[in-house]
């Protein structure tokens, strides 16, 4: 965060610059899964990305309340979003029928 600028950058394992996103939130937590980025921000919006392209997956869920902690359950079906009241959100992925 630089100057009220939010800024995503990947880069590659060697170290070459792959290219960047910025983005409309500060970021609170993030965590790699698969090969998407999921992120949690403080005014609350959770946000699936592509870990290629940086681009949205899906729109960002609003939460309502800060994020605090993000986390990505082993076989990759729930994401569990602790927030700032000390609830725990559980999302459901993938379609409705696999939910």
């Amino acid at each position: 965060s630089i100057q009220d600028k939010n800024s995503l950058h990947l880069y590659s394992v060697n170290g070459k610059y792959l290219g960047s996103e910025t983005l409309k939130e500060e970021v609170s937590d993030m965590c790699v899964s698969g090969e998407y980025i999921v992120m949690g921000s403080l005014q609350g919006f959770l946000s699936i990305r592509d870990l290629y392209s940086l681009s949205l997956s899906i729109s960002p869920l609003a939460m309502r309340l800060p994020i605090h902690c993000i986390s990505v359950t082993k076989e990759y079906s729930h994401i569990l979003v602790g927030l700032e009241d000390g609830k725990l959100i559980i999302v459901g992925v993938g379609k409705p029928a696999e939910v």
